[in-house]
């Protein structure tokens, strides 16, 4: 059977990576916030149409 120490290194450890996931989800949702008003930017300063630019080498006869 595992000793008191063991259950305490594992609750201790599950404490921290119980943190640690909330630190890295809020983390997340920083920079998909971020990406987002980046993507706005680019929109507002280039305008659609520059970001979908036709691909000079994607059209063609066939």
């Amino acid at each position: 059977m595992s000793s008191p120490q063991d259950a305490d290194d594992l609750a201790r450890e599950n404490a921290y990576l119980k943190a640690r996931v909330g630190q890295l989800t809020s983390d997340i949702a920083d920079l998909s916030a971020e990406v987002d008003r980046l993507r706005q930017e680019r929109e507002r300063l280039h305008g659609r149409r520059a970001a979908r630019a036709p691909n000079p080498l994607g059209g063609g006869q066939g």
